[in-house]
């Protein structure tokens, strides 16, 4: 073949490979398109029509009587920015993550290290740190709030205290979180187990044989091993604890605590929305609050990408 006619053919071999692939690619799409079209569906009615629901009531008045809601601009944003119980029950919801995530984080390592390394009875152990996670959150409110109970309560029984834990500020948040650690960690235990069990072992047989003992090998191998999955659980954590709830109130009998100590940013919405009936202006609240998640959780992301540059 001459290099005329090679010239001729082979750009036209390379329109009509791109040409088959963008037909595959668009046949992939259609077919898969019918899997995932439930998803979407149910993604866009129960999460999206709300998201935008919710941002239009925040500029209305509307009331949760259903009555012709009236448009009001700016007004809830700028009457929820100057509400004290907003940022109130934000600091409470920060207070909160604060207490949880370090303690979260590091207590799910420790755990899964544990269980990673012990050689009897290993199926049992995980079995006893995850099955917390698995019981309704109502079920681990109410079981901590017996045990904190200052009458009756196994916590003051066992340890000769006589703490209110329940109906002192100084104790409530703290019943809170220690109910929240019991309940929530075998989550994280979980990623913390599967990324240990991933480590090759030769990287330790190796660091063995240059003399490196237990806390070197860990700090030198185990923990930068798990970078990514401590960045994961921090940034899970973050989101799940500004956005806690179920706990508080139902340790709290449905109450916002002891001088209002345990009432989180999601409580006070709910409480405006079905207790004052201002659905516009919990919505506004909302909307602020969804917007700290949303940046919380881009941040997260930025500084991951970040990093992967840094890396290579």
């Amino acid at each position: 073949m001459t290099t005329s006619a090679q010239t001729v053919i082979a750009p036209a071999r390379a329109k009509t490979a791109a040409h088959t692939a963008t037909v595959r690619r668009k046949q992939g799409f259609q077919h898969g398109g019918w899997f995932v079209a439930p998803f979407l569906s149910l993604f866009a009615l129960f999460v999206i029509w709300p998201l935008l629901r919710g941002v239009y009531l925040s500029f209305t008045d509307a009331n949760i009587s259903g009555d012709s809601a009236n448009f009001v601009g700016l007004d809830n944003y700028r009457e929820a920015l100057k509400d004290p119980l907003v940022w109130d029950t934000l600091g409470h919801s920060a207070y909160f993550t604060l207490m949880v995530v370090p303690c979260i984080t590091v207590l799910a390592f420790f755990l899964a290290m544990l269980a990673h390394h012990i050689e009897r009875g290993k199926w049992l152990w995980r079995l006893c740190f995850f099955a917390p996670f698995l019981l309704p959150s109502t079920v681990a409110a109410n079981l901590w709030q017996w045990l904190f109970n200052p009458g009756t309560g196994m916590i003051n029984h066992v340890f000769g205290l006589d703490t209110p834990w329940l109906t002192d500020k100084s104790y409530a948040m703290l019943a809170v979180v220690v109910c929240t650690l019991w309940w929530t960690v075998g989550f994280s235990f979980l990623l913390y187990l599967a990324a240990l069990q991933g480590i090759p072992d030769h990287l330790y047989e190796a660091a063995k044989l240059d003399g490196a003992n237990a806390w070197h090998r860990m700090v030198h191998i185990t923990l930068p091993m798990l970078r990514n999955i401590t960045g994961l659980v921090i940034a899970l954590q973050i989101l799940a604890s500004l956005q806690v709830f179920d706990q508080a109130v139902v340790m709290m009998d449905f109450m916002p605590g002891p001088e209002e100590s345990t009432r989180t940013i999601v409580q006070y919405t709910l409480e405006e929305g079905f207790t004052s009936y201002r659905v516009g202006y919990a919505s506004a609240i909302s909307i602020i609050f969804f917007v700290i998640i949303a940046s919380v959780a881009v941040a997260r992301m930025w500084l991951l990408r970040k990093r992967e540059e840094g890396v290579r």
